[in-house]
């Protein structure tokens, strides 16, 4: 979007979320893992326990392969102007970047071997399309999202791993009046088997666009977020493609307490949950049947997604998890999640 353009190495089983009663002895907490850059972070990949990659302001890409012990810079060259908002990585060596912006500030990039070289893929050339986030399906087919273009949102696809991108022929909803894809935590866009959704606010109704195709056909499904200028859907996560969830909020109003937060269990219907996050949360992600939901003001855990406790006040945009879960955020601030007392 124009504007903003704006825990878990541990079994489900053993996972002790705070709730009443539940000491905090027990409890997940971050792991802070300095970076030694100063740059916004909120494209993020946790492919491991030990390996990460994040991108984010200053043309940043980072890569870590000790659980974060030690980072490698390894942005491609000469792109210290763009802002790598997502990366999907595949393996220690195999990373997709995208970058932000109207015009050729859109672009995406591939790497095999950890960053060493990388290989421009895509550059935007359309003044009217603005790239916001990316998603694979497997570790060969993928989607990259733009902001409306005529009134459609517009859709890239590849089908080799992110060597080369098509312009998806989609049949695709009308936007509404105002609508657009928030890029603010490289969540905007997510798949899981062969479906895939698309995060959206501006609008007069926050929406929720999916798919059940890999992306050729679209239908759009309203949620129970606020929406408007600086407000909606910013992050979508699937733990299956019938069950998942949407969370966003209004980033101009980050402690307003108004619930930002559905659930869905087909896939396209969403519902207000009993309790939800307060503030605004920009990035959302399951391990296991357990959730963790971070944005400016804290993180937020879940057991099944109606109860949810604060679990950290510091700052993160993005969240990831694969057996461990990872977040990122402002002033190159990044955490892999543990357990113990929180600080």
């Amino acid at each position: 979007m124009r504007i903003i353009a704006a825990l878990c190495s541990f079994v489900l089983g053993s996972l002790v979320l705070l709730l009443p009663g539940v000491a905090q002895a027990d409890a997940p907490f971050w792991e802070l893992k300095p970076t030694g850059t100063d740059a916004r972070l909120r494209g993020l990949s946790a492919v491991n326990s030990q390996v990460a990659w994040v991108s984010g302001s200053k043309g940043t890409v980072l890569r870590t392969t000790d659980g974060g012990r030690s980072w490698q810079s390894v942005a491609p060259p000469d792109t210290q102007t763009l802002d790598f908002r997502d990366i999907e990585a595949f393996d220690r060596d195999t990373a997709v970047a995208l970058s932000i912006g109207e015009g050729e500030a859109s672009r995406i990039y591939r790497t095999n071997d950890g960053g060493r070289t990388w290989r421009e893929s895509f550059r935007n050339t359309d003044p009217k399309a603005f790239y916001d986030c990316v998603a694979f399906f497997d570790r060969w087919r993928g989607l990259a999202l733009s902001d409306p273009v005529d009134g459609k949102f517009r859709v890239l696809s590849t089908k080799d791993g992110g060597r080369s991108w098509q312009l998806a022929p989609t049949e695709m909803p009308d936007a509404l009046e105002g609508e657009f894809a928030f890029a603010a935590s490289g969540q905007c866009i997510t798949t899981s088997g062969n479906s895939a959704w698309i995060a959206t606010g501006g609008g007069a109704k926050a929406r929720v666009l999916h798919s059940r195709n890999g992306g050729r056909t679209w239908a759009a499904s309203d949620t129970p977020l606020p929406s408007g200028a600086a407000a909606g859907v910013f992050a979508v996560a699937f733990r299956t493609p019938w069950q998942g969830v949407a969370i966003g909020g209004d980033y101009l109003k980050p402690t307003d307490p108004t619930p930002a937060l559905a659930l869905t269990r087909d896939g396209k219907t969403w519902n207000p949950t009993k309790q939800a996050p307060v503030g605004y949360r920009s990035g959302v992600a399951y391990q296991g049947r357990s959730l963790v939901a971070v944005g400016p003001t804290g993180t937020d855990v879940s057991r099944d997604g109606q109860h949810w406790s604060k679990a950290d006040d510091g700052s993160f945009d993005t969240v990831d998890c694969s057996h461990t879960c990872w977040a990122a955020g402002e002033k190159g601030r990044v955490g892999r999640l543990s357990r113990g007392a929180l600080g």
